[in-house]
């Protein structure tokens, strides 16, 4: 398995993904299947096209994309310190492999080094214990709670939001934690 930022070419593969993870786990997301099914391959090519303020990583198994993230700055200039790490999905299949694993920690060294970014602040529904634990093996600390943060057919998700003060995430990768 191997990370590699996606671009343009990817377009088909992470389109493909991104609508299997929406629809496969609705209450993981904000946007919806139906949202997203109709966009054209070449809005979502635009959409991966590299920028200075973000990327979108996959990971590959072989030459098959099992896993995305997105990784994004904030715009505004006095919130430039902080990145939001968005539409985690590691495919049914390819879970329990180290693939979610992988993707945070090379969206977090991405942070660091191409966006050189203080923060990483990402939403977690609440429920998700699994992605709970990742994103709290890797240093994440829950700073707060969203009771209905969204509705998914007329249910409450509630979401905990969580931070990493990259400083700390750097230490810990040079401990070998």
């Amino acid at each position: 398995m191997f990370v590699a930022q996606l671009g343009p070419a990817n377009a088909a593969a992470f389109q493909a993904l991104r609508l299997r993870g929406l629809a496969e786990c609705p209450t993981a997301f904000a946007s919806s299947y139906e949202e997203e099914c109709d966009i054209p391959i070449a809005k979502v090519a635009e959409r991966l096209a590299p920028r200075v303020d973000g990327a979108i990583l996959g990971a590959f198994k072989q030459h098959e994309l099992v896993g995305v993230v997105g990784l994004q700055r904030e715009t505004p200039r006095k919130l430039s310190h902080k990145a939001t790490l968005w539409g985690m999905y590691v495919a049914v299949d390819a879970r329990k492999n180290g693939v979610g694993r992988a993707l945070v920690s090379h969206a977090l060294a991405y942070a660091d080094s191409q966006l050189q970014v203080r923060y990483v602040n990402l939403g977690v529904n609440a429920l998700n214990v699994a992605a709970l634990s990742l994103y709290e093996g890797h240093g994440f600390a829950r700073i707060g709670f969203e009771p209905c943060f969204m509705l998914v057919d007329g249910e409450p998700q509630d979401e905990i939001h969580m931070a990493l003060a990259l400083e700390h995430a750097v230490l810990r990768q040079s401990k070998g934690l």
